[in-house]
């Protein structure tokens, strides 16, 4: 039994949606791409593993972590009869502890363009993102990926990096201020425009509130 964990990462200034991959060090498909995973202690519940493995991977505790599937075909690993349950995580890129990630020979690919993984890792990631893609509708788990005030640029960007698809700007503006999620600041972004656009960032009661009894963020993307 094991634990492949699927870490998303959003990078604000190149607007991408990134994957934390790691060089697999034993055979088989030793050298190649792999998602970040390991067995499970006889000590540990799948939860604890998945935890243990990020942790290692990126110093981060208390983050958003999910369950996603079981992937169990016979063949599925060359090696070894392997069931293994995904995770996925969602961090900041700028949280990671750089050492651990240099230490563990991590890199972030970006969702649009990723190289070819081993075993059914990137059928994990299709699933996984295909599965993000609905909750944020319903979650605010996407907002984990950003700092804490940002522009409505900034967070359409990240919408469209999730989705991979470019967003209607006045329908995004509009649903997304009439959630009432979203206080508007005094301070001005002004690096990439000379007018500058506010900062904005959530509202911490709708935010938690919003995180537990979830809402409808429909932008008609397909």
């Amino acid at each position: 039994m094991a634990v492949d964990c699927i870490i998303f990462g959003y990078d604000i200034l190149e607007k991408e949606l990134k994957l934390l991959l790691i060089k697999r060090s034993f055979e088989p498909a030793k050298g190649q791409w792999s998602l970040a995973g390991g067995f499970i202690d006889e000590d540990e519940s799948l939860d604890e593993a998945a935890i243990r493995i990020l942790l290692n991977l990126t110093g981060l505790k208390n983050v958003f972590m999910e369950q996603s599937y079981c992937y169990g075909a016979v063949d599925r690993d060359p090696g070894t009869r392997v069931i293994s349950t995904s995770y996925f995580a969602l961090i900041k890129i700028q949280d990671i502890d750089k050492k651990l990630k240099d230490l563990n020979g991590a890199h972030w690919h970006s969702i649009s363009s990723l190289p070819e993984l081993i075993f059914d890792h990137s059928e994990m990631v299709a699933k996984t993102l295909e599965e993000l893609q609905c909750q944020v509708k319903v979650k605010p788990v996407g907002f984990e990926l950003l700092p804490e005030k940002f522009t409505l640029v900034q967070l359409q960007n990240l919408y469209e990096a999730i989705y991979q698809r470019i967003i209607d700007t006045r329908n995004f503006r509009r649903k997304i201020i009439s959630m009432n999620i979203l206080q508007k600041l005094e301070e001005k972004e002004t690096t990439t425009s000379k007018k500058g656009a506010f900062y904005y960032k959530f509202i911490a009661k709708r935010y938690e509130s919003f995180k537990k009894e979830g809402f409808y963020f429909d932008l008609n993307v397909n």
